[in-house]
């Protein structure tokens, strides 16, 4: 997959730099490092001795980036695996405390025409989804093995699928004698499963939550995220940000609880009438309400459409 050429834009690139708020000579986490359009932005910000640290599970995407990065040498350093391993990827880099973290949680448009893992429905290719094919088992293989009411569950709870229990009805009925090992072979089994829709066609596929809930499940991303999460903020030094660009409302209502639960001074019942509990914030917000593309950007580049930018700042510490 690597050409040293990148088909992806980065999404909110103005707004995630300002929201970084980016140092001279800082250091800085991109915990996925993708076509590394984030990257090159940041690492110029950051000037001639700023800092990054790329970690991706997708080593194409790392190759990738590398080669698009290549201009600021020792400048970039690179973790192959989960964002669940970030803070062992900036202990293994060096790093002690970091001036900035930032997500891009979504996929880029390189892995969208992979025909290799198939994470472009319409692109199709095999059915794998995985973002680290070294670990775990592909979306083929979950749906060849698992039950009705498993499937069900993962459609409804990753994918908030209207029509779960009808798809995985189809799906176990139909693997038997076909087993279901390519992209455009799960998609269309979707599309014949759930009721026609009726007036204008529609931008979206009927199987895109179905495939949304399979590479979720299968890369543990919601886990991931908030692993990650915890460990983003316990390695900022103070004054520096958190920075998380979200594409569905999963993502972001872990985001947002999170970044919620690190700024509540307190924590005491609600029944207490006098705090107690001496708890300190760890984390101020820096945008109550999320940031999305304007009118423009999405006319540019339509994935922008679903982002949502949160931000929040590193706190004094506790003495």
């Amino acid at each position: 997959m690597a050409t040293g050429a990148t088909l992806h834009r980065p999404v909110l690139l103005t707004e995630l730099l300002s929201a970084l708020a980016v140092r001279p000579d800082g250091t800085y986490v991109d915990a996925n490092l993708g076509g590394g359009g984030h990257a090159e932005a940041v690492l110029e910000s950051a000037g001639p001795r700023g800092l990054l640290l790329g970690i991706d599970a997708d080593g194409g995407a790392i190759e990738m980036s590398r080669m698009r990065l290549a201009r600021f040498g020792d400048r970039l350093s690179t973790f192959h695996g989960s964002s669940t391993h970030l803070a062992r990827a900036i202990t293994d880099a060096g790093f002690s405390e970091v001036d900035g973290v930032y997500f891009d949680l979504g996929l880029s448009s390189d892995q969208l025409v992979d025909r290799e893992r198939g994470f472009g429905i319409r692109a199709g290719g095999i059915l794998d989804l995985r973002f680290d094919t070294r670990t775990g088992e592909s979306a083929a293989e979950l749906i060849a093995q698992a039950g009705a009411g498993e499937l069900e569950q993962i459609f409804r709870d990753y994918g908030e699928e209207p029509h779960a229990a009808k798809i995985a009805r189809a799906i176990v009925a139909t693997r038997g004698s076909a087993p279901i090992t390519t992209a455009e072979g799960l998609a269309a089994l979707v599309e014949q499963s759930v009721p026609k829709r009726y007036g204008p066609p529609s931008r979206i596929h009927p199987a895109t939550r179905v495939f949304q809930a399979l590479r979720i499940a299968v890369n543990d991303e919601l886990t991931a995220l908030s692993t990650a999460l915890a460990a983003a903020i316990a390695a900022l030094r103070v004054g520096g940000r958190v920075v998380v660009l979200t594409y569905h409302s999963l993502e972001d209502r872990i985001v947002k609880q999170a970044f919620a639960a690190a700024a509540r001074v307190c924590i005491c019942p609600p029944r207490v009438p006098v705090c107690t509990c001496a708890n300190q914030a760890t984390l101020r917000l820096i945008n109550k309400h999320p940031i999305t593309a304007s009118e423009e950007e999405i006319a540019a580049n339509p994935r922008s459409r679903s982002a949502k930018l949160r931000a929040a700042e590193r706190l004094e510490r506790a003495a």
